[in-house]
């Protein structure tokens, strides 16, 4: 439980990260002067160095640990026996920079205006990660030691999928042993409130491949005789999803678990004006089913998403042609207790008895992932926002998108909570990504914070 003595030390830490705002911002400036694009290989090993020589110049013991593709920089700092010992979790991987002509300044040029800093990288990841390694280095400088225990794990290709992180775990689960997980990414709420997220649903990306005839075939001459692979997949479309919105495919929902009335408590406490939302996005209705709620609908269900659906002539004018091939991009968003390699069967099984000649291509997946919000962590988390920002922050159940957090709920066992630090429109992934400069202080602040919360624990 916590002590209910407030920690003395946090004003001489907020006072000394006042102090050097200006040192900070030139050193986060130099980490994203660098490129580290996984997705390309550019920069990657160079970064990985950097980031661990910070580490080491802060006082951790750090090291590389090499994978099969790109290195996990791997440091810790134990000063605080029979305290929690905490995994800080980010990635020092960043997207490629195009259409570089739609960014404003040079994306590896930080830049500031407006009360913002501009670069790739800038909330997604570096910013948020190295503000959480300033934390520590002003908890150090301040008092000589941290007040719980920290492992700090970088990873180097979260961008491409975080492909080998499962196995990287796996293979050092000892190394890793921790009480829980903090990570700092993504934006906070909309309205601007900070956040402590506690799940994601996991991702499985597969095709739907039909193949007729050998060759494309004159509509005229052979429509009517020769099947279209198009209308194939059309017809088995139709058949994994129905027009209420649900998804027909045999046993889809069978380890969908109910909210339990937490869950329901805090969703109903996320804002959102849903009309101002149509608006924006020009939409005219939501999707069905109706009855869901906004935030139900992004943290509770699966869903089954056709992102694309190729095939034939789609070039100006017309062609009256018959195609002989044709292909249907899918995903399916998975929320706790489902996992891909079941899911991929129940959708392998249903293209079987539906469309027998059409062939199932798995692509990649992400396993869901969820922590109970009446988790021990979650009260130390609170009060250390609250501490640092002044304000209480929104629990959400929940992500509808997807981060390898199930490596640490599933493979390590230990709960894992993200705490964004970026403003809501960062634009990560896109030109002019950028990060709000008071966020980037307050995420200091926060990361100290948190962890002396965690240290009051007994």
């Amino acid at each position: 439980m916590m002590n209910p003595a407030a920690p003395v030390d946090l004003n001489a830490v907020f006072a000394h990260i006042d102090a050097h705002r200006d040192a900070y911002l030139e050193r986060l400036f130099a980490y994203l002067r660098m490129p580290s694009i996984s997705a390309h290989g550019e920069g990657i090993g160079e970064v990985a160095e950097y980031i661990a020589g910070v580490l080491r110049g802060i006082g951790l013991q750090a090291r590389l640990v090499q994978t099969a593709g790109w290195p996990v920089v791997v440091a810790e700092r134990h000063d605080a026996p029979g305290k929690p010992t905490v995994i800080l979790y980010g990635h020092y991987d960043v997207q490629p920079p195009d259409p570089l002509e739609a960014w404003v300044s040079p994306p590896f040029e930080p830049t500031i205006r407006n009360g913002r800093i501009y670069a790739r990288g800038a909330g997604d990841n570096k910013g948020q990660h190295f503000a959480q390694i300033l934390a520590l280095e002003a908890l150090l400088a301040v008092h000589g030691s941290l007040p719980c225990n920290v492992k700090v794990v970088l990873e180097g290709e979260e961008e491409i999928g975080s492909p080998r992180m499962a196995e990287f775990v796996r293979a050092n689960r000892s190394a890793l042993a921790c009480d829980l997980v903090i990570t700092s990414d993504g934006p906070v709420d909309e309205s601007g409130q900070s956040t402590i997220v506690f799940g994601v649903r996991g991702v499985l990306s597969f095709e739907l491949r039909a193949r007729e005839a050998n060759r494309d075939l004159h509509s005229g001459n052979w429509g009517g005789v020769a099947p279209n692979p198009l209308w194939t997949l059309v017809h088995l479309l139709a058949s994994m999803k129905d027009a209420r919105g649900y998804v027909t495919i045999p046993g889809f929902y069978e380890r969908v678990q109910p909210l339990t009335e937490l869950e329901q408590k805090a969703l109903a406490q996320l804002p959102v004006d849903v009309e101002a939302v149509m608006r924006a996005l020009d939409l005219e209705r939501l999707d069905e089913p109706r009855e869901r709620g906004f935030f139900e609908r992004l943290s509770a269900w699966p869903t089954l998403s056709l992102n694309g659906l190729h095939g034939g002539y789609g070039g100006p004018g017309s062609k009256t042609v018959l195609p002989n091939e044709a292909v249907a991009k899918c995903d399916i968003r998975l929320v706790e207790a489902m996992t891909a390699d079941d899911t991929f069967d129940k959708v392998v099984a249903h293209v079987r008895q539906h469309a027998p000649g059409v062939e199932v291509v798995r692509q990649g997946s992400m396993e869901p992932s969820k922590t109970p919000l009446d988790s021990v962590y979650a009260g130390p988390l609170r009060a250390g926002i609250v501490a640092a920002q002044g304000a209480e922050p929104l629990l959400v159940p929940a992500l509808g998108g997807s981060l390898p957090d199930y490596v640490f709920t599933k493979i390590l066992g230990v709960p894992a909570f993200n705490v964004p630090y970026a403003n809501a429109d960062e634009a990560n992934h896109a030109p002019n990504e950028n990060l709000e400069v008071e966020r980037f202080f307050s995420g200091i602040r926060t990361g100290a914070a948190m962890l002396t919360a965690l240290g009051q624990m007994e």
